[in-house]
């Protein structure tokens, strides 16, 4: 009798926690990268639970750069894109009909880094050299390019190295002259034996955000109350991951694929936490767009000729989803 108790109470949890899960609505996010530990407000889901919150089941499929994580939306894997604003003026100028519906890192944390014995000061230093970047698809690629047109070149003026996420071995080992990174990029680079470097950051010349939520117009129209209730869900675990570092730190160690070391993580967490927030963010919010500076970035694309023809921003940009 007993064990014919127990039989029917699983059966009862197991279809109960069917019943749960059949109530959850799927959205997947198209990662830029792996599931690294400066996403942890991300990754922490099965901890914390803020998509469940909302009715949603989470997924997450990685990527190798904003390109790509387009690229997984258009085809079918992804809901939302995790991507920067270069890959999405490509996106655009290539007729991808997107809009852009939350500010993730509205500052820049792009960068290119070479040792001083380099010499190399300026973005114009870097022609003829050998540079690192993520991947082809990635945002590293896309603010070299701006860095490079700027200065009077073009990717033609260097020889381009993909080395992967987060890897600054070729730069240490002078394989490359200087690498295409992120701020947290060349925190782990300095961790791993990187020397005195000189920095180049795009911000200096262009503090466009780093990333933002991205999905297309037709899924826009279609699922607003889905993705308000989304954005209400990452909003909220970013807030947490802001306001409790330690916690995420400690939960990094098993949800990530780079997260073992705690303090490591920690320091990772505190420098993607800073890229969180900007003026315009403390005013209105977390996630708040300032639509002035994407289409900056947006025209200077256009006249330093990596798009082809302008584009309004205003239509791109949407925030009526944007939690307040």
């Amino acid at each position: 009798m007993m064990f014919r108790s127990l039989a029917a109470a699983a059966a009862l949890a197991l279809a109960s926690a069917s019943a749960v899960a059949a109530d959850l609505q799927k959205v997947t996010i198209a990662g830029w990268g792996p599931a690294i530990s400066e996403i942890t407000n991300i990754l922490a889901e099965p901890d914390k639970g803020f998509f469940k919150a909302q009715g949603i089941d989470l997924g997450y499929v990685p990527g190798t750069g904003g390109g790509s994580a387009i690229v997984n939306m258009l085809s079918g894997a992804a809901e939302v894109a995790f991507t920067d604003p270069s890959s999405l003026y490509q996106a655009l100028d290539k007729g991808e009909k997107l809009v852009a519906i939350y500010n993730i890192y509205p500052q820049n944390v792009f960068n290119v880094v070479s040792p001083v014995e380099r010499g190399i000061k300026s973005a114009a230093d870097l022609k003829g050299k050998t540079v690192g970047v993520y991947s082809l698809n990635s945002g590293t690629r896309q603010n070299l390019l701006f860095l490079l047109h700027q200065a009077g070149l073009s990717e033609a003026d260097v020889k381009l190295q993909v080395t992967g996420l987060l890897n600054f071995a070729p730069v240490i080992q002078g394989q490359v002259d200087a690498t295409a990174a992120t701020d947290t990029g060349l925190y782990v680079g300095k961790l791993k034996g990187l020397g005195e470097v000189n920095v180049i950051n795009v911000a200096d010349s262009l503090n466009v955000p780093s990333d933002m939520f991205v999905v297309t117009q037709a899924y826009y129209e279609a699922n607003k109350p889905l993705l308000r209730r989304f954005l209400v869900a990452y909003r909220d675990s970013a807030a947490w991951m802001i306001a409790h570092p330690d916690e995420a730190a400690k939960i990094a160690i098993t949800r990530s694929v780079n997260g073992r070391d705690e303090a490591v993580n920690l320091d990772i967490i505190k420098i993607r936490n800073a890229s969180a927030q900007s003026a315009t963010t403390k005013a209105k919010g977390l996630g708040h767009f300032d639509l002035d500076v994407l289409q900056k970035g947006a025209d200077a694309y256009l006249a330093h000729g990596l798009v082809k023809a302008k584009i309004d921003m205003g239509q791109v940009v949407k925030t009526d989803l944007i939690p307040e």
